[in-house]
């Protein structure tokens, strides 16, 4: 079982909330189920829902497969996989006629949840990052090595 470091479980978490927070956002009156939607409308949405689903796949599958060494290739394609069904939401307002809600409703929660979602990977990508540098020196080192850093020589 690969390791549970604190950049692993971030991403976990926003791998986890990218796969399913559409669904429980639009998988109801006001998206996929709105009479008042076209049925092209709904096939979007339903495709929007899907790709949010893939790429929290994608990147628990980074972060968690058991093949090769963890390094930061994978938490390249981790972190990018769990950010980009964000960066996507926020730029999706500068089409022409798009809102971020329908009338009646006046509070947008996506941009603050894009950014939250965005800041903790940033957040991840660090703190992984780091610990993957720190690992990766350590193995590099040679016992002799080691052993030369605790002792001095004339």
């Amino acid at each position: 079982m690969p390791k549970i470091s604190t950049g692993r479980a971030l991403l976990t978490l926003t791998s986890l909330a990218t796969m399913s927070l559409a669904y429980v956002a639009d998988w109801n009156e006001t998206h996929i189920y709105n009479p008042d939607w076209t049925s092209h409308a709904k096939f979007h949405n339903a495709q929007t829902m899907s790709v949010g689903a893939a790429l929290g796949l994608v990147g628990l599958y980074a972060l968690w497969m058991r093949r090769g060494a963890w390094s930061h290739s994978r938490l390249q394609l981790a972190t990018g996989a769990a950010s980009l069904y964000w960066i996507t939401q926020l730029s999706a307002i500068f089409y022409p006629g798009t809102a971020l809600v329908d009338p009646p409703r006046t509070f947008a929660p996506q941009p603050a949840l894009a950014a939250a979602i965005l800041a903790l990977n940033a957040l991840a990508y660090v703190v992984e990052s780091r610990r993957i540098g720190r690992s990766t020196r350590q193995r590099r080192m040679k016992p002799a090595d080691l052993s030369a850093v605790g002792s001095s020589s004339p």
